[in-house]
């Protein structure tokens, strides 16, 4: 479906973004908020050619389409302190000066004094539910500050129907305030000519057969337990490997320590954060997508994966089932088993990775990041009509 610009008159809104989160570096910064802030600025001038728009934000990598007023700050907001700051001392005072009817704060946190009405993005609550996964300021202010965004608000925008449950049972936010705009995966994600696939294994020196998964090196993704399950294959496919892509995050030293204390140095390989450009490549080379996270407030990976005709096992937990469906298989992310077996199973039959591919494909065409951006516009407008 195309999600064109709207020809319905109305009195134009200008709209103000804050987009500090945004990180175009190769480092986890650079993943999950990032990208949706990345690809819903990249996307609005294409389905909104009525309201203004001004981005304020300190990423000047961003190439930006030109009906964007970028407005980048001065302080050091690529830094939490510099960022938080900004966001609480200095937004206020641009808020006003730029004339801003409606302010969208991207990443969670609004200033406590807004001179205009907000719209707040929050991606999941892992901060409440993960705690011991995040250092104690950061824990804090967002803890704090994101429950004071949301009661604050005009609207708040979830990224699954999870974590709508999550803000309205956590944040104790009407459940009629709290709208769900799915992510989208990129048009670069799809089923690539065997002889690229081919000739890009070659030049990273890539195994014929491996297990994949990518995402930020931390707790809460799980990795441990996927590393014990691969252990439980290796008797069977003795040359199959298991490729774990990502940046390191906070506490990840017990991944390693996995890795060490089942002796399988050699076998599950670390190449470190791949840049979007290159996962397509990587996806596509996979025999399998594994992703065991305990908790996600959406699930990119997985969902770039299908894109790409890959097979997906995904965790049964949180999101993870809203985005995968019935396209891949679901497994208990705790039982080690239970994973190991789902895949063997997948492994060894040749007609089953062929369905899920299939149903991969097709499930992942439901998501774009022209519709979230289509579906954003809306929600400004219903926000804007709202008493205050």
């Amino acid at each position: 479906m195309n999600y064109m610009p709207s020809t319905v008159s109305h009195k134009p809104i200008h709209i103000g973004l804050n987009a500090h989160l945004l990180s175009l570096a190769e480092t986890y910064r650079g993943t999950g908020a990032s990208q949706y802030i990345h690809n819903l600025l990249l996307n609005l001038p294409y389905t909104d050619e009525e309201n203004r728009y001004t981005v304020f934000l300190g990423e000047r990598r961003f190439d930006a389409p030109p009906s964007l007023n970028l407005k980048f700050s001065r302080l050091p907001t690529g830094s939490p302190l510099g960022r938080i700051f900004w966001e609480q001392a200095v937004q206020p005072f641009v808020l006003r000066r730029e004339g801003i009817d409606l302010l969208h704060s991207l990443a969670f946190v609004s200033p406590l004094v807004s001179p205009c009405p907000t719209v707040v993005t929050i991606y999941d609550l892992s901060f409440l539910l993960f705690p011991r996964s995040f250092q104690r300021l950061r824990r804090f202010y967002l803890g704090l500050f994101t429950r004071i965004s949301a009661q604050k608000a005009r609207r708040v925008i979830a990224v699954s129907e999870n974590t709508r449950r999550d803000i309205v049972r956590l944040l104790e936010i009407p459940p009629e305030k709290v709208e769900v705009i799915h992510c989208g995966v990129g048009e670069i994600f799809r089923p690539l000519p065997e002889g690229e696939v081919d000739n890009f294994r070659r030049r990273r020196g890539l195994p014929e057969r491996f297990i994949l998964f990518i995402g930020t090196l931390e707790p809460r993704k799980n990795v441990a337990t996927l590393i014990e399950a691969y252990s439980l294959l290796i008797a069977r496919y003795p040359s199959l490997k298991l490729i774990i892509g990502g940046a390191k995050g906070w506490f990840c030293e017990g991944i390693f320590a996995e890795v060490d204390r089942l002796g399988l140095q050699g076998r599950v390989l670390f190449p470190g954060y791949i840049p979007q450009r290159e996962l397509p490549f990587w996806y596509n080379a996979a025999e399998l997508f594994v992703y065991p996270s305990l908790y996600e407030g959406f699930g990119l990976p997985p969902l770039e994966a299908m894109a790409c005709g890959t097979p997906v096992i995904a965790s049964d937990a949180s999101s993870l089932p809203e985005v995968v469906g019935e396209a891949g298989m679901l497994v208990n992310p705790l039982d080690v088993e239970a994973l190991a077996e789902a895949m063997g199973h997948v492994l060894s039959d040749e007609a089953l990775r062929r369905g899920m591919s299939e149903r991969g494909l097709k499930r992942a065409r439901r998501f774009s990041w022209r519709k979230m951006a289509h579906e954003t516009v809306q929600l400004y407008r219903r926000a804007v009509e709202l008493e205050g």
